[in-house]
């Protein structure tokens, strides 16, 4: 396959998953992974009216989905930012940074496409070096847009000079955002708890094609 671009989501790539950080609040606070994974993040795999979709398309407040939230888990008193808290800790994956450098100093476009948070916008930036690494930032608060919007991935490879979806590759931690990915015609790689993995993998492909 040809690789003109490659398209990274932030979260769970350059950094610790948010689900995971979720899932270990829930199990603490005695509500359970996958329960506490529902209620704070919903169908993650859809697109829907849940208050943690609205969030991430722009459409309501951080506070507005955190006050949605402990409504929707009542009598649970499951607090978003409780839940989020440990992700104020995690480090940045220096290797991902690496790669992402890589692909683009080989000549290929590169983008940032996230689902997140106006209000988490200058923190998430602040860990990266942004303009070094990407062309193009799609934030879906901004765009009003969300993964797994297959129109997400169409916006980003139109930044992108209008790459064709065959010669692009999408990395994200969900399965469910790369499996929309792939149905749009992207190349898909899953950034699993061995996220070294993904990085193999990644090199490994953008290597094998310079070789040709």
């Amino acid at each position: 396959m040809r690789i003109d671009a490659v398209l990274f989501d932030f979260g769970g790539v350059f950094m610790d998953s948010p689900f995971e950080a979720v899932r270990n609040f829930g199990e603490r606070c005695g509500v359970g992974a996958d329960r506490i994974l529902e209620l704070v993040f919903g169908r993650y795999d859809d697109d829907t009216d849940h208050p943690w979709h609205r969030l991430e398309r722009g459409e309501i407040t951080l506070e507005a989905a955190r006050q949605a939230i402990l409504e929707l888990a009542a009598p649970h008193r499951v607090d978003l930012f409780e839940a989020l808290g440990s992700m104020a800790r995690a480090a940045v994956r220096d290797e991902m940074v690496e790669i992402a450098r890589f692909a683009r100093a080989s000549g290929r476009r590169t983008a940032v496409v996230t689902n997140n948070v106006r209000e988490f916008g200058h923190a998430w930036r602040a860990m990266l070096p942004v303009d070094e690494l990407f062309d193009a930032v799609v934030d879906s608060h901004e765009i009003g847009m969300r993964k797994p919007n297959p129109r997400v991935f169409a916006y980003a490879l139109e930044r992108l000079g209008n790459v064709p979806c065959a010669n692009a590759v999408f990395l994200d931690d969900f399965e469910g955002n790369v499996e929309a990915a792939r149905r749009a015609g992207l190349h898909g790689i899953v950034v699993g708890p061995d996220w070294r993995r993904a990085v193999s993998e990644l090199r490994a492909l953008l290597e094998a094609e310079s070789r040709r």
